[in-house]
C-alpha cells in the first residue's frame, strides 16, 4: 500500500511539473488565429463558466422585466454590444475567426443566467477581450442589459420590433 500511494504522489508530480514546464518552454499556443484543440476549447469553457458561477452571486435583479427596460437594454446592448456580439437583424460578426470565440448573442442566446449575465458584464472575462463594463456604466443599466440578453431569444414582439428599429438606426 506504500508503495502504490508513493506511486500515486510521484504521478502526481511528474504530471505537474511536466505541465508547468509545457507552458513555461512556450509549447502552449498562444495565436488566437489558430483554432485551439478540442481539449483547450473543452478545458477553457468549463473553466470559465465555473470561475463565473462562483464568483456571481445569484442575486434576483432589481429592474423588472417590463418591455420598457427590456427595450432600454436592448438599446443598451445595440450600441454597446452589438459590434462584437451581434445586432439582432444584422449577419452575424466574425465572431469565430477569434479564440475564444465572441459569443453571437441575438442567435445563439445564453447559458447564463441574469445575475451573471450581470456580473460578466460588470467584470468582464480576463483574456478574452470582454472588457469590464462596470467601470463605464451604472449598474442600472448593466441589469436592463442582463435582463434583455437572457430573453433575446424569446422577447415579446414590441420589444423585438422596437430593438430592431434602433439597430437599423430608425
Amino acid at each position: 500500500m506504500k508503495n502504490f500511494l508513493l506511486g500515486v504522489v510521484v504521478t502526481i508530480l511528474v504530471l505537474v511539473v511536466g505541465g508547468l514546464l509545457y507552458l513555461r518552454l512556450g509549447f502552449a499556443e498562444v495565436a488566437a488565429d489558430i483554432p485551439p484543440s478540442a481539449w483547450e476549447k473543452s478545458f477553457m469553457t468549463a473553466a470559465a463558466h465555473a470561475s463565473v458561477r462562483r464568483r456571481a452571486p445569484e442575486i434576483a435583479s432589481p429592474i423588472p422585466p417590463t418591455d420598457e427596460n427590456l427595450i432600454a437594454g436592448g438599446k443598451l446592448y445595440v450600441d454597446g454590444c452589438g459590434g462584437c456580439h451581434g445586432v439582432p437583424g444584422k449577419p452575424e460578426a466574425a465572431g469565430d475567426e477569434l479564440y475564444p470565440p465572441i459569443p453571437q448573442l441575438p442567435t445563439a442566446g445564453t447559458e447564463y443566467t441574469e445575475a451573471q449575465i450581470f456580473w460578466i458584464a460588470k467584470h468582464g472575462i480576463r483574456y478574452s477581450g470582454m472588457f469590464a463594463n462596470g467601470k463605464f456604466d451604472a449598474d442600472e443599466k448593466l441589469w436592463k442589459m442582463a435582463a434583455y440578453l437572457k430573453r433575446i431569444k424569446a422577447l415579446p414582439p414590441d420589444v423585438q420590433e422596437a430593438v430592431n428599429r434602433h439597430a437599423q438606426g430608425n
